[in-house]
């Protein structure tokens, strides 16, 4: 993310050496020596850059009220973002005025009418074309500008209109957390009928890895590979978060080679095709790309439904109930529910009576049966210290699982005690039944639950999530008596992630304001220069409606950061317009002229701006969808920014000092009367 704020703060870097350079030029057209030219020029600049420096990198300070994934994403950036304003500033105040002393030399200045001598350097010939045609855009800039000024009440009211019209555009966006970025990588979790052994396991995996490589060409696969079962110490299904719960669950690893179609069509084609060849096994496609797996906090899903209560029967019953309704959401797709309670197994009844006939507990049975099942490391660990290295060595006895290859078998088990001296079986003194267990038991804070996992397809995180709300509520009354529904996963962290940007994003304005007040001492004039801000709003909301690009977390950012360089362009134009009204006492011509004269450098500024993010905004490079919505929130931002910056920031100057002199003018002619 550093990275990403060097990038996003590129243009502005530049903007403040070119914004120091364009105002020496204007001094010299004006007439003056070099020197005396870089030293007003850059005095006149020295405050407004200063409070641009300020407005940029004040709105990344609710940044670090952030919490979660959100403050660890977006800090490093915000710190990379001010530490490199900070220098720019401090180097187009010293080190730019002393290479322009250097470099620039006075402008010579031709009788009116008069043109320059022609020449046949071919860089002079463009620069003197260029200038021509910028001044006849500058020309009719004004020519706009003073037709704005003209029917002031009548613009101003149409401009706000089209900008609240344009935020009714804002539930058309959709939500998500962070965009989704093609890793080239396949991560999709696979469960057989539940009791399954591992051996069958494999058959039908690679079954299924036979249809895959019919689905995907063999020559965009990379690499294929599964993991089946579960793992064999505990301390690896703690990192385990793709939701393994016995032997017959299994993961499967694609990896597709450069130059390979895009992942999702692949992951669509897989999911329509292998549940109609395999109509016994459930699919589930998980996060691949690590970010995804961060976002999804160790989640399977981004989507995690959460049933908890002490009824567990009445639970799964309504979870059924709740995952038939879940599955006809459009956008919805992998809904499964986690936990089974179809797990086969024994219920071994031990008769106390016949027990203690021949000398057994309850809690030999339990012991024999553990050794011989699970082997002898969980009741009565034993180690060997080889004596040549010094290490120990554990040593567990069991029985093999071949001998035990059936119920007969099992009945057939002798149950050892050290009471006893011929060891009884374990069909003589316990009834053996079949039955079902829960294949995996989940609790939250004690309580049991039933989870429901989903993913989004084809629609965005919020949609659905709103959806599932409301299959909640309707469902509201079925939920057994004591137990809740709580929706969980993504969804949560999204919602605190958001609200905290849209916090930060009115506290950036907030601090802005107060900012220039305090720099400006007039609450006035900070008003007019914040008036281009809801015109960045509109922009950011236009560009990412045209572009289809949902509303995330770094389309916010995007939107913080369009804040500071927008009232930066208007800090320009406003800081001018104070200095020309008052020498001359009109506003509207004040006005025209700010406008006029800083037309340049806000064009300078915007464009750099624009042209920096350009790559981003455009998802160049791997992994640049990540990116993406910060760069056109960024510039579809400033767009209508430097547009309002330009015509609606002035018009609003005009009106509101007009007023302000007209209040003022009010008690002096009533004093002249009295006189």
């Amino acid at each position: 993310m550093t990275l990403g704020g060097l990038a996003l703060a590129v243009g502005i870097l530049v903007d403040d050496a070119t914004v120091t350079i364009e105002n020496i030029n204007w001094h010299l057209e004006q007439g003056k020596a070099v020197e005396p030219a870089i030293m007003d020029g850059a005095n006149q600049i020295v405050t407004p850059a200063f409070v641009s420096l300020l407005c940029i990198c004040i709105v990344f300070v609710p940044m670090f009220f952030l919490t979660g994934v959100a403050r660890f994403l977006f800090v490093p950036m915000a710190e990379a973002v001010m530490f490199a304003m900070a220098w720019s500033f401090i180097l187009s105040r010293t080190l730019v005025p002393t290479m322009a002393k250097y470099l620039l030399q006075p402008h010579r200045h031709h009788a009116e009418g008069e043109a320059p001598p022609p020449s046949r350097n071919p860089l002079v010939r463009f620069q003197r074309g260029f200038e021509a045609r910028f001044e006849r855009l500058r020309g009719g800039y004004r020519e706009l500008l003073s037709l704005a000024m003209q029917r002031r009440p009548v613009f101003a009211i149409g401009f706000l209109g089209f900008v609240a019209v344009s935020f009714l555009l804002v539930p058309y966006l959709g939500r998500n957390f962070f965009p989704s970025v093609d890793s080239g990588s396949i991560l999709m979790h696979v469960r057989t009928q539940v009791g399954t052994r591992v051996e069958e396991s494999a058959n039908q995996f690679a079954e299924v890895q036979k249809a895959i490589r019919k689905i995907i060409p063999p020559d965009e696969i990379d690499t294929l590979a599964d993991n089946i079962g579960m793992p064999i110490s505990g301390i690896n299904m703690t990192y385990n978060n793709t939701g393994v719960i016995g032997p017959q669950d299994g993961d499967i690893q694609i990896k597709l080679k450069e130059g390979h179609r895009p992942t999702s069509e692949y992951v669509q084609a897989l999911r329509e095709q292998l549940p109609r060849a395999f109509p016994g096994m459930t699919f589930a496609f998980l996060p691949a790309d690590i970010v995804s797996q961060i976002l999804n906090f160790g989640a399977p899903a981004p989507i995690d439904l959460q049933v908890r209560g002490a009824d567990v029967n009445a639970n799964f019953a309504y979870a059924n109930k709740l995952l038939s309704r879940i599955r006809r959401i459009p956008g919805i797709a992998d809904a499964r529910i986690q936990q089974s309670p179809n797990n086969p197994s024994f219920n071994i009844d031990v008769d106390r009576t016949r027990a203690q006939y021949v000398g057994l507990t309850e809690r030999d049975v339990t012991n024999s049966l553990v050794v011989n099942l699970a082997g002898s490391a969980q009741v009565a660990p034993t180690y060997y210290l080889n004596p040549d290295n010094g290490v120990s060595y554990s040593i567990v006895m069991q029985t093999p699982q071949f001998q035990i290859d059936s119920l007969s078998a099992l009945e057939t088990l002798p149950i050892t005690a050290g009471t006893t001296a011929t060891p009884p079986i374990l069909g003589g003194i316990a009834n053996i039944t079949r039955s079902t267990s829960s294949a995996v038991v989940s609790q939250y804070d004690i309580q049991p639950m039933v989870q429901i996992y989903a993913t989004p397809e084809g629609r965005d995180l919020g949609a659905v999530a709103a959806d599932v709300k409301t299959v909640i509520a309707d469902t509201a009354k079925e939920v057994s008596k004591g137990s809740s529904v709580v929706l969980l996963g993504q969804v949560q962290t999204m919602n605190s992630a958001f609200s905290g940007l849209l916090f930060g994003l009115l506290a950036a304005i907030v601090l802005i304001y107060l900012l220039i007040v305090v720099n400006f001492q007039s609450w006035s004039d900070p008003f007019v220069i914040i008036t281009a801000l809801p015109a960045a709003l509109a922009g950011i909301v236009w560009m990412l409606f045209t572009t289809q690009t949902t509303l995330s977390v770094p389309a916010l950012t995007g939107a913080i950061m369009c804040m500071g360089v927008a009232t930066a362009n208007s800090v320009l134009v406003i800081s001018f317009a104070r200095e020309r009204y008052e020498q001359s006492g009109d506003p509207i011509a004040a006005a025209i002229e700010a406008g006029f004269v800083r037309f340049r450098p806000v064009l300078m500024t915007a464009l750099a701006m624009i042209i920096g993010m350009a790559p981003m905004a455009l998802g160049l490079g791997e992994g640049g969808e990540q990116n993406a919505p910060l760069g056109r929130a960024v510039v579809g931002g400033l767009v209508f920014a430097t547009v309002a910056t330009l015509m609606f920031v002035p018009v609003v100057f005009s009106m509101v000092h007009k007023k302000q002199g007209a209040k003022a003018a009010a008690p002096s002619e009533t004093l002249h009367a009295a006189h």
